[in-house]
């Protein structure tokens, strides 16, 4: 019997130093908190082109997806997430639609936001990558 792991990619974008964060506005359980963009690689689709496609979505803008950051996070009900380093593509500023909020955050100010559990794990390398000490 072939088991698939569910895969949930997330997008890194960095801009001018910053890191775009959104914040959930569903389900009950996870309002509120902050998360990278990003959702489930559909069958078919590679991590990058579910990434650009959920970034579309999410957030109406393109992005072009560098490589992974951190280690692959085991989540709950057996997925897991990967990370990408991404920056926008294209004249779009990103506008939060199926989402309450989005940020800018500096590496200073990762934890000043309240983190979706899987997303605080990453924090470390998410400030490498803004700080330059880890490149994408």
């Amino acid at each position: 019997m072939l088991v698939t792991t569910r895969v949930i990619v997330g997008a890194a974008i960095v801009r001018s130093g910053s890191l775009l964060a959104q914040q959930r506005s569903y389900p009950a359980e996870a309002a509120g908190l902050w998360e990278l963009p990003g959702g489930r690689v559909e069958p078919g689709e590679s991590d990058a082109l579910a990434l650009r496609r959920e970034c579309a979505e999410e957030l109406g803008v393109a992005v072009r997806v560098g490589g992974r950051i951190g280690p692959e996070i085991d989540l709950p009900g057996g997925s897991v997430l990967r990370i990408y380093a991404a920056a926008l593509s294209g004249d779009g500023e990103p506008r939060a639609v199926e989402h309450r909020a989005l940020r800018w955050l500096t590496a200073a100010e990762l934890d000043t936001v309240e983190w979706l559990p899987a997303d605080r794990v990453l924090l470390p390398d998410l400030g490498e990558l803004l700080t330059g000490a880890r490149q994408p």
